[in-house]
């Protein structure tokens, strides 16, 4: 199973606006700028996760966007949903019943077995993600990274949104 590269950005993304105080947000834009991505690419996460109701938009000076609900509570799971939809990776079209050998529909009456297979993994693939929350991630970040990092971000996120440092 392979995930577009805007999961990766857009959970990111979202990692970066959980430093924002209340009202606050921060462009696409700048986003981009943080990660060095193309801000066009981004945009479209971001505006996938806005639909999604992860994201919310904030007007003014130092507006954009922002989370829509506390890090806790945003699971990869809703983030993937968010991205790459809520259909399965794994689609059966039944070509069991193709070719000289083909079953008849009657003889299909059970989910085929390669189907039941994919699903059951992905089954097991989707509990994972949603197992897994957005403050279970940053947390795990911040003990992997330096004072000094994490004093660096919170900088920047000042600087971007106004905010004394």
């Amino acid at each position: 199973m392979q995930l577009g590269s805007g999961v990766e950005w857009a959970t990111h993304a979202c990692t970066v606006m959980a430093l924002l105080h209340e009202g606050e947000g921060l462009s696409a834009e700048a986003l981009a700028e943080y990660f060095e991505v193309p801000r066009a690419y981004l945009a479209k996460q971001l505006q996938a996760l806005r639909r999604a109701g992860i994201l919310a938009s904030v007007r003014g000076k130092h507006g954009g966007y922002r989370l829509a609900c506390p890090v806790d509570q945003i699971t990869l799971l809703d983030i993937v949903r968010a991205i790459e939809g809520p259909q399965p990776a794994f689609r059966c079209t039944e070509i069991r019943r193709n070719g000289p050998c083909g079953l008849n529909p009657a003889d299909c009456r059970r989910p085929c077995e390669i189907a039941a297979a994919f699903a059951g993994a992905e089954a097991a693939y989707r509990d994972a993600l949603a197992a897994r929350t957005l403050a279970s991630i940053m947390l795990e970040a911040a003990m992997n990274s330096t004072p000094e990092h994490l004093a660096e971000m919170a900088a920047w996120v000042a600087r971007r949104t106004g905010r004394a440092t």
